[in-house]
C-alpha cells in the first residue's frame, strides 16, 4: 500500500486528499505522480476508473498560479461526457487551493455564456477539440501561458478523427510545457502525436483493469427473432440493481427501451441526439439510482466513469475486441465484481469466434423464470432551480430536508450540484412529501422552483 503522504505535498493538498476518501494510490497514480511532480512528460497506458484524474491533477493543480486569471493547464477530453467528468473530479482535488478556476468547453453547451465566463478569466480549461477550436477561432481564450497539456483518452479521440484538431490546439501552446498523455491502448497513431508533441517522456502501464477474475463473462446463444424475450428473461434471472444494456444503432436503443418501460422495467435509453440536458439528466438517474436500466450505444462505452454498474448486456454484437473491452469494463470498478453477458445469434457465431478467444455458447435456463418480475428504481430524481452560482451547497440541501422537512436522512440519495440546478435522489415512497417540501418551504432562507425530473 502506497500512500499519498509518501510524496512531496503541500499539507493543505494531503489534507484536502485525506478530506475526499483517497486512503490509497491506485496503480496509475503510484508510477505517474513521482514523474508528473517532476514535471516530465508522460505517457501513460490506463483505463477509465483506474484513477488517472487524481494521477494527472495533482501536479497540474500545484502549478496554478491563482492570481494569474489567463489558462495555465488544459485537458482535451473525448467527449463531452467525460470532459464533464473530469471537471468535477479536479475542482474536488483543487479545493485545497482557494479561487482556483476551472472551467468546461464542450459542444452541446451555448458558446455565448462560455464566451461570458472566459471573460472573467479562468486558470483551467477542460474541454473537446472542436470547442475550445471554436474559441481560439474567435480568440475568446488564450493557450500562450498554459503550462501543462493534458490529452485524456488519447486513443478515443483520435479513433473520432481529432488528430488534426489537436495539432492545432497545441500549436496554440507555448514549446516549453508538460504534455501528459493518457490512453487505453496504443495504436501507431498515438506513437506518432507522441513523438510530435513530447519530449523524452516516460513511459507507465498499468495492469488490466478487466480481468476474468472480477468479471464474470457469459456468451447465451439465442433465436434471432426471440432475441428481445431472450433479454427480458434475462434480466428477470439475474434481477441486477443496474445494468447497461449495448445496442449498436440509435434506432435499437430506442426499440429497445420503449420495449422494457412497456414491460415495467425502469429504463432510459443514451444515444448521440439526446439534448445536452437530457444527456445529462439521463446519467444522473442512473448514477443515483432512479433508473435501473441504461439502453446505450457505444457513446456510453468509454469515458463515463458510472460507479455501481451491477452487469452489462450486449445486446448486439461489438464490432471489435476493442469495443466489448471497453464495454464490459462499466462493470466491476474499483475491485468490485461484475457480469457481462453477450447475445448472439447462431449467423453471429462466426464473427464473434473471429473476435474473442475461447467463447463457450452457453443455452440460458429459462424454464423457471418468474415472469412477473420487473426491475424498478427505489429512487426518484428532484430537480432544484438553484446551484453553485447561487451559493447552494450539499449540506444545505441535505439540511432543508432533514431539519424542515422531516425526512430521514436514509431516504435522501446523491445529490449533484451544477451551476444552476441541484438534483436530488429520494425514496419513492417519500418523494411526494420531499418534492412538496421544496416547492412550498425554502433552502437556506430562500425559495426554489422545483420539480421532478
Amino acid at each position: 500500500m502506497i500512500t499519498f503522504d509518501t510524496l512531496p505535498l503541500p499539507p493543505a493538498m494531503l489534507e484536502n486528499i485525506k478530506q475526499l476518501g483517497f486512503k490509497e494510490m491506485t496503480d496509475i497514480q503510484a508510477q505517474s505522480l513521482p514523474i508528473t511532480l517532476k514535471g516530465e512528460d508522460l505517457i501513460a497506458q490506463a483505463k477509465t476508473g483506474s484513477g488517472k484524474t487524481v494521477a494527472f491533477g495533482i501536479s497540474m493543480l500545484l502549478k496554478i498560479d491563482v492570481k494569474n486569471f489567463t489558462p495555465q493547464a488544459m485537458v482535451l477530453c473525448p467527449t463531452r461526457e467525460l470532459a464533464d467528468q473530469v471537471a468535477q473530479e479536479l475542482r474536488r482535488l483543487a479545493r485545497f487551493k482557494h479561487n482556483l478556476k476551472i472551467l468546461t468547453l464542450s459542444g452541446g453547451m451555448p458558446m455565448r455564456a462560455q464566451m461570458q465566463s472566459l471573460e472573467h478569466g479562468a486558470h483551467v480549461i477542460v474541454g473537446t477539440p472542436g470547442r475550445i477550436l471554436d474559441h481560439l477561432s474567435k480568440r475568446t481564450v488564450t493557450l500562450q501561458k498554459v503550462e501543462t497539456v493534458v490529452l485524456d483518452e488519447a486513443d478515443r479521440m483520435l479513433d473520432m478523427g481529432f488528430y488534426e484538431d489537436i495539432k492545432k490546439i497545441i500549436s496554440h501552446t507555448p514549446d516549453q510545457r508538460q504534455t501528459l498523455l493518457f490512453s487505453a491502448t496504443f495504436p501507431q497513431e498515438i506513437k506518432t502525436l507522441s513523438r510530435e508533441f513530447m519530449k523524452s517522456a516516460k513511459s507507465v502501464k498499468t495492469q488490466s483493469e478487466h480481468t476474468e477474475a472480477v468479471i464474470e463473462q457469459k456468451f447465451y446463444e439465442v433465436e434471432i427473432d426471440e432475441k428481445e424475450e431472450s433479454l427480458v428473461k434475462l434480466l428477470q434471472l439475474q434481477q441486477p440493481s443496474s445494468v447497461i444494456i449495448f445496442a449498436n444503432t440509435k434506432a435499437e436503443v430506442t426499440a429497445l427501451t420503449d420495449m422494457l418501460i412497456e414491460k415495467g422495467f425502469s429504463a432510459l435509453d443514451l444515444h448521440g441526439d439526446l439534448e445536452q440536458i437530457d444527456r445529462t439528466q439521463t446519467l444522473l438517474q442512473f448514477a443515483n439510482k432512479s433508473c435501473v436500466i441504461l439502453v446505450a450505444t457505444d457513446v456510453a462505452a468509454r469515458g463515463l466513469d458510472i460507479k455501481d454498474v451491477e452487469m452489462v448486456i450486449n445486446y448486439g454484437l461489438p464490432r471489435q475486441k476493442e469495443d466489448y473491452i471497453h464495454r464490459i469494463g462499466r462493470t466491476a470498478r474499483a475491485g468490485n465484481e461484475g457480469r457481462a453477458v453477450t447475445l448472439f445469434t447462431y449467423k453471429e457465431k462466426r464473427k464473434l469466434d473471429t473476435y474473442y478467444e475461447d467463447v463457450t455458447p452457453e443455452l440460458m435456463r429459462t424454464e423457471e423464470v418468474d415472469e412477473s418480475i420487473t426491475l424498478w428504481a427505489k429512487m426518484k430524481t428532484i430537480c432544484i432551480h438553484g446551484g453553485k452560482k447561487n451559493k447552494l451547497r450539499a449540506g444545505d440541501i441535505l439540511g432543508a430536508f432533514v431539519r424542515d422537512m422531516k425526512l430521514d436522512p436514509n431516504d435522501i440519495g446523491k445529490i449533484d450540484i451544477f451551476d444552476f440546478y441541484a438534483y436530488v435522489a429520494i425514496r419513492k415512497d417519500q418523494f411526494s412529501k420531499a418534492l412538496n417540501g421544496v416547492q412550498k418551504g425554502k433552502i437556506k432562507g430562500r425559495k426554489f422552483k422545483a420539480w421532478a425530473v
